[in-house]
């Protein structure tokens, strides 16, 4: 092989790479509404109950790394926010609830409404103020419904 070529070949690879390396880095954390009539049952998840208003349902794992600050944030929204319930379900040992819930990456955290209806689901790091946007939609959502 030429030189040239492989080092062109290289080049469309190096280049390749980092179109999809930002392409999925920008879908990282963003909110992705959805539209489910499905019910989330606190107890299989290993907890007492829901959120009076809303509850942040975290899916971690051990080796995450990223997971620690994004449940430390998590904890402050439902903290700071009446009704609202903050849950981190570690699935290093639940491979059935990451294939339920179609979880790919952790962290992900789902955003359920007062009947544990799934809302919207963030795949990797949220930003606080985005998660501070959605609950505030849902909550004006169920006020108006």
């Amino acid at each position: 092989m030429d030189l040239t070529l492989a080092l062109l070949s290289v080049g469309v690879l190096v280049a390749l790479t980092a179109v999809v390396g930002l392409a999925l880095r920008r879908r990282q954390g963003r909110a992705r509404a959805v539209d489910s009539a499905e019910v989330v049952d606190p107890r299989r998840l290993g907890a007492d109950g829901l959120g009076a208003e809303a509850t942040l349902l975290q899916f971690s794992t051990e080796m995450c790394s990223r997971c620690p600050g994004v449940h430390r944030m998590l904890a402050e929204v439902a903290d700071s926010r009446g009704g609202v319930r903050h849950l981190d379900v570690d699935l290093t040992h639940r491979p059935d609830l990451a294939q339920r819930f179609r979880v790919l990456q952790t962290p992900t955290t789902l955003v359920l409404d007062r009947r544990g209806a799934i809302r919207t689901r963030f795949g990797g790091t949220p930003g606080r103020a985005v998660v501070e946007l959605e609950l505030d939609r849902l909550l004006t959502e169920d006020t108006h419904a």
